[in-house]
C-alpha cells in the first residue's frame, strides 16, 4: 500500500502530508513528501509546518525557503539554486486557490451553532455549514455545499444554488427601497413581493444587502463574486462571472452583463444596462447604459445638476473640439 494514501485522520486535525497536498492541488513535488503541513503562511511569517505561496521571482529568498515547510511556486520561477521543498504548478493561482480551500474547511467546522432559526418549510441541501445567529425564513431553498457566516439572514422565498458562500452579516431578500409621494407629498412604500435567486458557485462578502424584487426576482447568476459592503437593489440582474468590489451600490432594475468588473465605491443609478465584458473604474458613477465592452471611468466634482448637465455636454465634445483646433492651427 502506498505511503501517500489520503489520511482522513490527519485531515480532520488540519494536517496533510506534502505528497497528498501536491496531488490535491495539481503540483509537481520536489522534496520530502512525508513532511506534515498544518497551515498556509505568508512570506512575512513563514513557519516550519506551513506552505508559503510565492507568486514572483523577486519574493523568493533563501531565508523564506529555510524557514518554510514548503514553497508553492509557478513553473516560471527558477528554484535551481534553492535547497528546500517545493510545489511547482503550471497554474499557480489555481493551485493556491485549492490550497486555501484545504485549510479553510477545518476552520468552517468550528462555526458555532448555539443560536439559529431555521423555518420548518425551508428546503436545505446537503453539507450546509452555518454560524451563530443565522436566520433562514419560510420557503427558502438552499442547495448543496453552502456556507453561511455568523448572523446571515436568508429571508422568505429566497433560492440559493450549490457551492455558495455568504459571509457574516449579509442579508439576502431584504425589503426593497420602492417609494412614492402621495397628494400630500408624504412617502408611501410599495411592498416587494418578489424574491432573490442566487445561482451556483457564487461568493458574497460580509455585510452586504441584496433586496428582493418588487414583483419579479432579483437574480445573481452563477460564478459571481461580491466583496464586502455591497448593496444590490430590487429587480437587479447580475450576469455570470461578474466581480463586484467593496462599497458598490447598484440601484433598482439594473441589468449587469456577464464578466463585468466593477471597482470599489462605484454607483450605478436605476434602470442601467451594461453589456458583457465591461470594466468600471473605482468611484465612477454610471448614469447611462454601457453598450460596448471596454473600460469606463467617470469621476467629477459635485455641482448643481443643471450645471453638471451643461458641463457633461461639453466634456463629450472635447475630443472633437481638440481635433478642430488642431486643424485650424495647421491651416
Amino acid at each position: 500500500m502506498s505511503a501517500f494514501l489520503f489520511s482522513w485522520e490527519l485531515l480532520f486535525k488540519n494536517i496533510l502530508k506534502l505528497a497528498e497536498i501536491s496531488k490535491l492541488i495539481d503540483c509537481r513535488l520536489i522534496g520530502d513528501g512525508f513532511l506534515e503541513i498544518s497551515s498556509v503562511a505568508s512570506c512575512k511569517n513563514p513557519k516550519a509546518e506551513s506552505i508559503v505561496y510565492v507568486s514572483r521571482q523577486k519574493y523568493l529568498t533563501k531565508k523564506i525557503v529555510k524557514k518554510s515547510g514548503a514553497i508553492l511556486v509557478g513553473s516560471d520561477i527558477d528554484i535551481v539554486s534553492y535547497n528546500g521543498n517545493f510545489l511547482v504548478s503550471n497554474n499557480h493561482k489555481l493551485s493556491f486557490s485549492k490550497l486555501t480551500k484545504l485549510y479553510k474547511k477545518s476552520n468552517d467546522k468550528n462555526l458555532t451553532k448555539s443560536h439559529y432559526l431555521i423555518s420548518s418549510s425551508a428546503k436545505i441541501g446537503e453539507n450546509l455549514i452555518f454560524g451563530n445567529g443565522v436566520v433562514i425564513e419560510e420557503n427558502v431553498e438552499i442547495g448543496k455545499n453552502v456556507s453561511l457566516g455568523h448572523n446571515v439572514v436568508i429571508m422568505s422565498n429566497s433560492k440559493i444554488g450549490n457551492n455558495v458562500t455568504i459571509d457574516s452579516g449579509t442579508i439576502i431578500g431584504s425589503e426593497g427601497f420602492g417609494n412614492f409621494r402621495d397628494a400630500k407629498n408624504k412617502w408611501l412604500h410599495i411592498d416587494h413581493i418578489g424574491a432573490v435567486h442566487i445561482k451556483d458557485n457564487v461568493s458574497i462578502g460580509s455585510n452586504c444587502t441584496i433586496d428582493r424584487g418588487t414583483i419579479d426576482n432579483t437574480v445573481i447568476s452563477s460564478g459571481v463574486i461580491i466583496d464586502n459592503l455591497v448593496h444590490i437593489a430590487h429587480n437587479v440582474f447580475i450576469g455570470s462571472d461578474t466581480a463586484i468590489a467593496a462599497k458598490v451600490g447598484i440601484a433598482g432594475s439594473c441589468i449587469i452583463g456577464k464578466r463585468n468588473l466593477i471597482g470599489g465605491m462605484v454607483g450605478i443609478i436605476d434602470h442601467i444596462t451594461t453589456t458583457d465584458d465591461v470594466t468600471i473604474s473605482a468611484t465612477s458613477t454610471i448614469t447611462s447604459d454601457l453598450r460596448e465592452p471596454g473600460v469606463y471611468t467617470g469621476i467629477m466634482p459635485t455641482s448643481k445638476h443643471a450645471i453638471w448637465k451643461r458641463v457633461a455636454m461639453w466634456i463629450r465634445k472635447l475630443d472633437k473640439i481638440a481635433k478642430l483646433l488642431n486643424l485650424v492651427k495647421v491651416k
